[in-house]
């Protein structure tokens, strides 16, 4: 209460007034801080005293607080797992959006600065020698001893290194490219093909399950990567006396334009064409070696699906149209039968009238008493059954006598002996059967005369070396060339150093056993394909001592060694036996490169210098494999398998990671996807 003193002014007791409430105020602080200040003490007197650091980490019991009931902690409700998981997967989902959005912009900023705006122009040094080439050689022509690009800084170091010339793009060229020491070699690639092609895929092409990009791979960048040229041309002669190949490149106004290309190695891989054993009618029929191949098969087939749907077309020309015959059954002509039967299955229903699916048939027609008969017999079986569930028709130990344009004549040796000839309509006829010889091979088997002797492919040693040219100039490599295997023919250089070092004459020796093991090591080295018919030598000395003398003479020596040959077989005309000559020979050159400086002359026997630096080439048979139509088989020497769409994936697999670049790896997975997706391509262009 606020007291006024009388007599006092109205200003006066205002001032009064003013002070007894700043008064009043002052003390009811006072009495606030005091209350406060008790509390204080009184909360501090319940806390623990205050320990050092180590000492209040061995506390078990958190300090205890002072709470009123309206100042209780409500502890939140635990999230369901459910919850948990829905919020994880958004978090997930957001951060792949993320970075998938962020690998778009990246692609977007790399794209961009692949333009350019300005146009480049470089001062190049040509030599005169590369626009105006000498001529010369047995023909007088121009002589290609130098290039347009010789002199750019990359090429500039191997231009005067040994000339190394390959023939062909196919896939012993290029497994020899990839080989090559850059810079060990003047290396320049000769083909009419400016690409390498993944031939296993190749039946896949031709129905639309993989796209003819997705099978070849530009020459030039394998060619660059080994520092080499490149020239868009055919080999036509070799003048192996001069060092010159004949090439024939197709001028600026289709005529035709030859110049020789001068090599100091030379290596010939230009494949090989199919057999044609003696057939009439072939033009009427399909093959199977290329890319264009492959267009051509496509376009046929399409054509033959539309025409079969035509009002004006017959039954009877249409089940022609529908008849597809392969003429052999080997890998290429089962695994077309297989794509063209998947395509026909699986798509045929989704673009054409399904009448057509009932009135196709699919016939292929094999000399041997099974289809894929270098496998092992239990997957030709398991492929004829296969073939059978899927009702595409076999016929065994048949032999082509004569294709027409509508219809093919083969004669088929029944159980009983007998030969009957039999007909099938045919509206489309894939001819695979075997190879033989192109005529630029052909050519240089004249030319080298009687010890070229094979029909089919031109004759090597097992150093890869082309027979009757000089050592160590001319190689050969691929499905143009098959190794000799002729032991016995070199009988006496195994018993030659034997025989001088007993001081006789090899043809009246008698070798010991000891004698024996030594001429056994050097046919191994010489034919490692020999090693595996030579495991007991104890053994085959002691069967072909006829006289019991503890002794092989020459004749007794000479007949086990044409036994060895009887039993060693040729290598197969496949990719894999030419993908690994190619890794050989490539290794070889690069170590005579690298060797021929210090070598000596006693070093090379009989001027052997592959010999001296390397050893023969040895075949190593990885298996093989096939698909059959939504189903595939192994034949992994000793680990035979087939199966259905797991097999399948394995198949694709092993043939995804032996694509040469990363680039067709991304376009076959690009393919394979788009075939689950939206069907095949049942286009023709």
């Amino acid at each position: 209460m606020l007291r006024l003193q009388r007599g006092l002014a109205p200003s006066s007791w205002q001032a009064q007034l003013l002070r007894q409430a700043t008064r009043q105020t002052s003390n009811a602080c006072a009495k606030s801080a005091t209350t406060i200040t008790t509390q204080h003490r009184a909360l501090a007197s319940l806390r623990p005293p205050i320990l050092p650091r180590a000492a209040r980490r061995t506390l078990q019991h958190p300090t205890p607080r002072l709470r009123r009931k309206s100042d209780q902690v409500i502890q939140p409700k635990p999230r369901s797992k459910l919850s948990h998981y829905i919020q994880r997967t958004l978090a997930y989902f957001g951060l792949t959006i993320l970075v998938a959005g962020g690998l778009v912009v990246a692609f977007f900023v790399y794209d961009a600065s692949t333009y350019r705006d300005e146009p480049e122009a470089f001062d190049v040094p040509v030599s005169e020698y590369a626009l105006h080439p000498r001529r010369g050689g047995p023909k007088n022509l121009p002589i290609a001893e130098y290039f347009v690009d010789d002199d750019e800084p990359e090429f500039r170091d191997q231009k005067h290194r040994p000339k190394l010339v390959v023939l062909g793009t196919g896939w012993g060229s290029v497994a020899l490219l990839k080989q090559v020491i850059p810079g060990e070699y003047h290396v320049t690639v000769v083909s009419p093909s400016n690409h390498f092609l993944f031939t296993p895929m190749l039946p896949s092409a031709t129905v639309g399950t993989l796209e003819f990009r997705s099978l070849v791979e530009p020459i030039r960048a394998i060619v660059r990567r080994a520092k080499g040229h490149f020239l868009k041309a055919s080999a036509t002669d070799v003048d192996f006396s001069e060092k010159l190949i004949e090439i024939e490149s197709e001028g600026p106004n289709g005529e035709k334009e030859s110049f020789y290309l001068p090599y100091d190695k030379l290596v010939i891989g230009v494949g090989s064409i199919t057999n044609p054993h003696g057939v009439k009618g072939l033009e009427h029929c399909h093959f199977l070696k290329d890319i264009s191949d492959a267009r051509h098969i496509r376009n046929s087939v399409i054509k033959n699906l539309e025409q079969a749907c035509l009002p004006t077309t017959a039954d009877e020309e249409r089940r022609r149209l529908l008849s597809f015959v392969v003429s052999g059954g080997g890998p290429t002509g089962v695994e077309f039968a297989a794509e063209l039967y998947d395509m026909l299955n699986e798509d045929l229903c989704k673009f054409y009238p399904r009448i057509l699916r009932n009135e196709i048939s699919v016939h292929v027609i094999q000399s041997r008493g099974h289809i894929l008969n270098t496998y092992d017999e239990a997957l030709s079986r398991y492929a004829e059954e296969r073939f059978a569930h899927d009702q595409v028709d076999i016929q065994t130990n048949s032999r082509v006598k004569e294709v027409m344009a509508d219809r093919i004549q083969f004669t088929q040796k029944g159980e009983d002996g007998k030969v009957v000839t039999k007909e099938l309509p045919m509206g489309f006829c894939l001819w695979s059967t075997g190879v033989s010889q192109t005529e630029f091979c052909q050519k240089l088997a004249k030319k080298l005369g009687d010890v070229q002797n094979n029909r089919h492919a031109l004759e090597t040693d097992t150093h890869l070396r082309l027979t009757g040219t000089p050592l160590g100039d001319v190689y050969a490599i691929g499905d143009c060339s098959t190794v000799q295997n002729n032991v016995s023919d070199h009988i006496i250089t195994f018993l030659r150093t034997l025989a001088w070092e007993k001081g006789k004459d090899p043809e009246s020796m008698h070798i010991s056993y000891a004698d024996w093991r030594q001429v056994a090591k050097r046919v191994r080295s010489r034919f490692p394909q020999a090693a595996d018919h030579l495991k007991r030598l104890d053994k085959l000395f002691e069967a072909y001592d006829k006289d019991k003398s503890g002794t092989l003479d020459f004749g007794e020596l000479n007949e086990l060694l044409k036994q060895i040959d009887n039993k060693m077989t040729s290598l197969p005309a496949t990719a894999q036996r030419a993908n690994q000559q190619g890794i050989y020979l490539g290794r070889k050159l690069n170590k005579m490169a690298q060797a021929a400086p210090g070598l000596k002359i006693n070093d090379v026997a009989d001027g052997d210098i592959d010999e001296a630096v390397y050893k023969a080439f040895e075949y190593k048979n990885m298996g093989s494999l096939a698909y059959i139509g939504n189903a595939a088989i192994f034949d992994l020497n000793g680990l035979n398998f087939g199966g259905g769409l797991l097999a399948v994936y394995l198949w694709r697999s092993v043939y995804f990671t032996q694509s040469v670049s990363f680039r067709t790896r991304v376009l076959l997975a690009m393919d394979w996807s788009k075939r689950a997706l939206f069907g095949r391509d049942m286009m023709n262009y």
